[in-house]
């Protein structure tokens, strides 16, 4: 794939991609290793953004950032095995000028077997440190923002 390559609805909220279960993922019987879905979530994360013409080099030398996890909070569900296909999501939960909140999921047909929410922080690419997006991108990803119905998701924020 290159960083142009068309993926599922590049404009919809939710974005997903296929994964297959191979031995490589899983331990001695045959069920996928814990750490195995950070891996999952990292590639669905990297391809949402690549579906927008954002790679990561992209990022990193038209925009000098990069986006490095600050946190992660992970409901392990159900177990995957080798060989099931499975569809990993990403969508923005949370926009702010300094980081983006995700919400992703695994799934495996009409089971969700994993849930997470991983907040990425916003990095100067040369440097490493704290940045703030670009405006265009921030404005960009707001739009993306999943609706919530929650009153405290609907109340005034200090974007930091």
């Amino acid at each position: 794939m290159t960083s142009h390559s068309p993926l599922p609805i590049p404009d919809s909220r939710l974005f997903s991609i296929p994964t297959r279960i191979y031995w490589e993922d899983t331990d001695a019987g045959g069920v996928v290793y814990h750490a195995q879905y950070l891996a999952f979530l990292e590639r669905a994360r990297t391809e949402w953004l690549r579906a927008r013409g954002l790679g990561q080099e992209v990022l990193r030398h038209q925009h000098d950032l990069v986006f490095a996890v600050r946190s992660m909070t992970l409901d392990f569900l159900r177990p995957a095995r080798l060989d099931d296909l499975l569809r990993v999501t990403a969508e923005v939960r949370e926009c702010r000028h300094a980081s983006v909140v995700f919400a992703q999921s695994i799934e495996r047909g009409d089971q969700t077997l994993l849930t997470a929410e991983v907040k990425v922080a916003v990095l100067a690419a040369a440097t490493f440190r704290p940045r703030r997006l670009p405006e265009t991108l921030y404005q960009a990803f707001r739009t993306l923002e999943r609706p919530t119905d929650r009153q405290e998701d609907r109340e005034p924020r200090n974007d930091g």
